[in-house]
């Protein structure tokens, strides 16, 4: 197996993912079998208890690991499901080696960072190849070289390198930063990271140069001069309209090629396909723009609006906008702003949108103003999604409006509410009770039986055939066999709807349109005579790929562009 360390210097978001999932993309298409992993220097143990400002988005994999938002990027541009062996933090190394001492592993060694530590990385590291039956495993570093609590990493990547030569290629991402005052890029914030590298005992073999547009060639030669790496393995890559033109970027530049060559691999069979499919999704031509509001409470952050809490959301919209031949015009609404808002009010805000989502969210925060948002949308008949807690948004708004349930809330939101139309599932009680919060909610990709004649089937058997689709349940489950559409989507969340209410809201026109196999959890819920009302307990944007779009973000977008 050949390893490709990806690391970065001078900043942090510089898009080291995109990078790794770039060139395991090119790879792949060159028809070697490659995987991908992220190292998150953090001492958590997952992504999970991580607040979402301050760390992004968490991806949930298929079995149920709460990781960094870039084995997102790895998926998409992989097109192919990770687990659990794809990601790997500080806490994850620290407790295995200290649960080893504790069991007399080392037979009574003094344990020790530097001489037990990276062993039991690289070991990790070797085990996602296997996992996969990778002939190419990509590492990409968190954070930035020359940050304290990276340091052991890069000595486990070093010690490949001292072994193994052959079969160890780092690949550094820098910033050349373009202050206004100046007028041209700076090359020195990336001298300086390399330098940091060297410090460490690495030479890297490639440099991917972050900029605002193309590196020039005087650039390229400072670079190559400080960092002794041949000026035709200084890769440019300039900010994109676009994600997923950054293969093409690189491949411009021939870096797959470089780097096969560079590790000695025999060259393959490609897969023309697969290149020529990602290459027409790219220059899809989206005329037509289509206004999404998303009503979250995860963006703001001072002074700054941002996205990436989330991101699968955002580029699930990209996908099925792809699909339509549409650019998806997102608008942030922060729930908060609502919580006060009249009816009137809240339309004089949203009434220029197509179409409404309501995201995943925790805990009672600007939880009226989602309540708020989600009537206005089955009011006024507007294409709504709601996603996880969106969903149960929506049982919450029902309840009250339609059913006249004065009150009804989740019990995550008033434990003491009279009606708990959203209440804790009944295994998660102990959890919370035991202050046992990290990886305890329900996890992973779970099955769900679909209802005929819904939204929901309609959209998976439309716009979501394809039998590969990561959506669909593998062959070998029992869940297979049944007659009825059986879908298999990932899910994290701790509440749930409440049967006791089900015979009432179907009463009034409310469909549980998915139910899990055993009919004791709601997966997925819809209003009648609305051209688009959805609520799913699970994540559909975790599975959508710009390849296979979701179904039901295709849906959602084809009746938000009739909107």
């Amino acid at each position: 197996m050949k390893f490709i360390i990806v690391s970065g210097g001078v900043l942090s978001g510089l898009g080291k993912g995109i990078t790794a999932s770039s060139i395991g993309f090119l790879l792949k298409t060159k028809g070697y079998r490659v995987t991908i992993m992220k190292c998150d220097m953090y001492l958590n143990i997952d992504a999970g208890t991580m607040n979402p400002i301050e760390h992004g988005e968490v991806f949930v994999t298929h079995d149920g690991v709460e990781t960094d938002q870039d084995l997102g990027h790895y998926e998409r541009f992989l097109g192919e499901n990770l687990f659990r062996e794809n990601y790997l933090t500080n806490g994850q190394i620290y407790k295995e080696v200290l649960d080893k001492e504790r069991a007399l592993f080392y037979d009574g060694a003094c344990v020790e960072p530097y001489h037990h530590i990276p062993p039991e990385i690289t070991a990790k590291w070797e085990a996602a190849g296997r996992k996969h039956k990778a002939e190419i495993l990509i590492v990409e570093l968190g954070g930035t070289v020359g940050e304290y609590e990276g340091l052991l990493f890069y000595e486990a990547a070093r010690r490949i390198r001292l072994k193994r030569p052959k079969d160890i290629c780092f690949v550094h991402v820098g910033y050349l930063p373009a202050p206004p005052s100046i007028g041209e890029l700076k090359s020195k914030p990336i001298q300086q990271s390399i330098s940091h590298l060297h410090s460490l005992g690495i030479q890297p073999d490639f440099i991917i140069c972050r900029a605002e547009k193309e590196v020039d060639l005087k650039r390229k030669s400072k670079i190559s001069l400080v960092s002794n790496v041949p000026v035709e393995n200084i890769i440019s890559n300039p900010d994109l309209d676009n994600v997923y033109k950054a293969p093409l970027v690189l491949q411009k530049q021939k870096l797959d090629e470089k780097i096969i060559s560079f590790l000695g691999l025999k060259k393959k069979l490609a897969d023309k396909s697969l290149a020529r499919k990602w290459e027409k999704m790219v220059f899809v031509q989206a005329a037509k723009k289509v206004k999404i509001g998303i009503v979250g409470k995860y963006q703001k952050t001072g002074d700054y609006l941002l996205s990436d809490s989330y991101v699968c959301v955002i580029e699930a919209l990209k996908h099925a906008g792809c699909f339509w031949g549409v650019q998806p015009q997102v608008v942030w609404f922060n729930s908060s702003d609502f919580d006060n808002s009249t009816q009137e009010e809240v339309k004089e805000k949203l009434s220029g949108v197509d179409g409404i989502i309501v995201p995943q969210g925790w805990g009672s925060r600007g939880v009226e103003g989602k309540i708020n948002a989600v009537r206005f949308a089955r009011e006024n008949k507007i294409p709504y999604l709601g996603l996880c807690f969106g969903m149960q948004m929506a049982v919450i708004e029902f309840a009250r409006n339609v059913l006249g349930l004065v009150g009804a809330n989740s019990q995550e939101v008033n434990p003491q509410t009279l009606y708990p139309v959203i209440h804790i599932m009944p295994n998660q009680k102990k959890y919370l009770e035991e202050k046992q919060y990290g990886g305890t909610i329900r996890l992973g990709a779970w099955p769900c039986v679909v209802k005929k004649g819904t939204i929901l089937e309609k959209a998976y058997t439309i716009y979501g055939k394809n039998p590969d689709s990561p959506w669909f349940i593998p062959r070998d489950k029992k869940y297979h066999r049944t007659k009825e559409l059986t879908i298999f989507e990932r899910h994290r969340h701790r509440y749930e709807f409440n049967l006791k209410y089900r015979k009432l809201f179907e009463r009034e026109g409310f469909v549980i349109s998915g139910i899990s196999p055993d009919k004791k959890l709601v997966e997925a819920i819809e209003i009648k005579n609305n051209p688009f009302f959805v609520g799913t307990q699970f994540h559909p944007e975790y599975l959508s790929r710009p390849l296979t779009p979701h179904p039901i973000f295709v849906s959602f977008l084809k009746a938000a562009i009739s909107n």
